[in-house]
């Protein structure tokens, strides 16, 4: 169901995305060569409950984590486990809150220390296709215009773009209609309207856009082995064009 948010309402999801952007601050600060994931994740725990939220992640359908921490070859729903960090891993974090009732989403990758130039450029590339899709985004624009945009910025360097995982609308819930893929034809799909909340979402991998679930029935990883690269903010759609409300 796609809801209608009022300015109150997008205040409210602006707090919980501004504790989101902490999250991936404080974590990305720690993330070092020989720290575990599930130290990570407990200090993503440590800034939720020091702004009093919650997460929208922990216990989702028996998620086990407060965050998604995927390593390398780990597209995403990594679950934090007691694996230690080592120079030159990718760890895409994906972190989000709940204040008031009202949910915020946004994912990083980046490296652990000196990384290889190709995974730096995959980083590259991805966090751009991101901010593309989100220039795509405006009232009046339709989905297939996003999903264009990001695939157009993969295209020239051959990454795969992940298919099975996708945007998807935000608000009360954490995962609403619409769904947003991130890839399409212009002007077609639904038209996007001003009190409209999205998450633009685009998951390259270095190799083919396929993908397996291991046998965790969480973690989600390159059907090849290369790695992944992901990214994701929270947008708000209002009269006067869009915001993004998980930047710090």
């Amino acid at each position: 169901m796609i809801t209608t948010k009022r300015p109150e309402d997008f205040a409210r999801m602006r707090r919980a995305g501004a504790v989101v952007a902490r999250i991936h601050e404080v974590v990305r600060e720690a993330a070092k060569p020989g720290v575990t994931l599930l130290a990570l994740d407990a200090m993503a725990a440590d800034v939720l409950a020091d702004a009093r939220c919650t997460s929208n992640f922990l216990n989702y359908r028996g998620f086990p984590g407060t965050t998604c921490l995927s390593v390398d070859r780990e597209i995403v729903h990594g679950i934090p486990s007691k694996r230690r960090l080592k120079e030159g891993d990718i760890l895409s974090l994906d972190a989000g809150a709940i204040y008031d009732g009202w949910h915020a989403d946004a994912a990083i990758t980046f490296g652990i220390g000196e990384i290889q130039p190709e995974a730096a450029r995959l980083i590259e590339v991805t966090e751009k296709a991101m901010w593309a899709g989100i220039e795509a985004t405006r009232p009046g624009a339709r989905l297939g215009d996003i999903g264009y945009a990001i695939s157009q910025v993969a295209a020239p360097h051959g990454y795969g773009v992940v298919r099975e995982y996708t945007g998807h609308g935000i608000g009360l819930q954490m995962h609403e209609d619409p769904q947003i893929l991130n890839y399409g034809t212009p002007r077609k799909g639904m038209k996007l309207k001003a009190g409209m909340a999205i998450c633009i979402e685009p998951m390259f991998n270095l190799g083919t856009h396929e993908t397996k679930v291991l046998d965790d029935d969480w973690t989600v990883v390159t059907a090849d082995g290369a790695i992944s690269a992901h990214f994701e903010h929270t947008i708000a759609i209002t009269p006067d064009g869009t915001e993004v409300l998980t930047l710090p």
